[in-house]
């Protein structure tokens, strides 16, 4: 075969298809209850946004991204996640003029050049709620809700929710001057890349997945012990809100997540599957992001879900999706004028969204029947020269094998709740 698909990237072929359309069409409902709206953004925008957006001591940024050269000589990127299109769209559109909170919602292709594995690929499909404009826990507690919902509905078990709180930048800087003194006598036992996060932001050395990092970072002093009494409060409150929800939820003091634009709170839930423990969705607050992208202050809290990952989790626990609906009626046609009737009936049969099918392969009779079986049809019926001159046509049942003689002119009215 001369030609493939890039490695870390898969096609979606229709038999599969329905998955992602019925996980996609939940979202949407889900998120319609919660009064989130869709935003769709480029799937490219300029380099420095993620440069400035995500973090330059990120991994994501450092040796991740999909970055190139317009033919204007313009430094440009495949998005890699959805947060800061979405932040860099909230500044754009002059979306902080409108009543607040901003609750949005997208389903996006993200791009990462990373080690494929199974649900990781380097072209990958996230769903991503973004908040702007309120810094209540509240919020934080329905974005929690909302990411807990959908995984509920879809049936996703041995659920935990992890939340964690990394404090605000007051915080930080106190908490750096204890992490760096811890870290400064483990340097030889810490990876190159977590050498110069030390430098740069040691908080992420807590992120490193290396076996060796987390052994260090075990027994790192504690973001929490350092937070300052708004951030004590916040966390507090959250706690609450969750509880008024009946949302059980465990504290992670080593959960930080991976971006640069985290504040406050952030989270993880995960999935105890076949064994094993899966993050399946991640976020937190990043309440200076936008002033961080040349906005005035405005607070914000969001999350980010892999699609990939979670159809996998559905797999693995055996969770089945629904298959669609089969087509409603295959006609079969026997000689020209018939299949000219057939192809009228049909468009007929779809201007009334009634989904119908016939022949387009020159296949005999036999081998029609054989087609619209395989097919798995509701009903099927048979069309010649007399059926037409007759204007009435036999329609049988192919789930319990009953027949009707009916009129072709009433086809419509016959089918249309079928």
């Amino acid at each position: 075969m001369l030609i493939k698909a890039p490695r870390g990237t898969k096609d979606v072929i229709p038999e599969e298809s329905y998955k992602w359309q019925y996980i996609e069409e939940m979202i949407r409902k889900i998120c319609k209850s919660y009064g989130y709206k869709e935003i769709r953004t480029p799937v490219f925008e300029y380099t420095e946004l993620f440069e400035r957006g995500v973090g330059d001591t990120t991994d994501v940024v450092q040796k991740e991204m999909y970055t190139f050269e317009d033919k204007g000589g313009r430094s440009i990127t495949l998005r890699p996640e959805g947060t800061a299109p979405a932040a860099r769209s909230y500044l754009e559109n002059s979306l902080y003029a409108a009543p607040m909170p901003v609750k949005m919602y997208y389903i996006n292709s993200c791009y990462r050049y990373e080690n494929p594995q199974a649900g990781r690929l380097r072209e990958f499909h996230q769903f991503g709620i973004e908040v702007f404009g309120s810094e209540k826990p509240s919020v934080d507690g329905e974005v929690i809700s909302l990411a807990m919902t959908l995984l509920n509905k879809l049936g996703v078990q041995g659920l935990e929710l992890n939340i964690n709180s990394i404090g605000c930048p007051k915080c930080r800087s106190e908490y750096h001057k204890r992490l760096k003194d811890y870290l400064v006598g483990h340097l030889d036992k810490l990876c190159p890349t977590c050498n110069e996060r030390y430098k740069k932001n040691p908080l992420r050395v807590l992120d490193c997945k290396l076996d060796k990092c987390k052994a260090v970072a075990g027994s790192a002093p504690i973001l929490l012990d350092s937070l300052c009494d708004e951030c004590k409060a916040h966390f507090e409150s959250l706690k609450s809100y969750l509880d008024c929800m009946n949302i059980p939820y465990g504290i992670d003091p080593y959960i930080v997540r991976g971006l640069d634009y985290y504040t406050r709170t952030v989270f993880e839930i995960v999935s105890k599957n076949i064994g094993a423990q899966s993050t399946v969705c991640g976020g937190g607050r990043y309440d200076g992001l936008i002033e961080q992208l040349g906005g005035k202050p405005a607070p914000g809290i969001g999350f980010g879900l892999g699609l990939e990952r979670l159809l996998l989790i559905l797999e693995e626990q055996g969770i089945d999706i629904p298959k669609p609906d089969p087509i409603t009626l295959f006609i079969v046609s026997v000689g020209e004028k018939a299949e000219m009737k057939a192809q009228s009936l049909v468009y007929t049969l779809r201007q009334q969204y009634i989904s119908a099918e016939k022949d387009h392969m020159g296949r005999s009779v036999k081998a029609q029947m054989k087609y619209a079986d395989k097919l798995g049809v509701k009903y099927t019926m048979v069309l010649g020269d007399d059926e037409i001159e007759k204007g009435t046509a036999v329609l049988k049942d192919m789930r319990t094998g009953e027949k009707q003689e009916i009129a072709l002119d009433n086809l419509v009215e016959i089918l249309k709740d079928a």
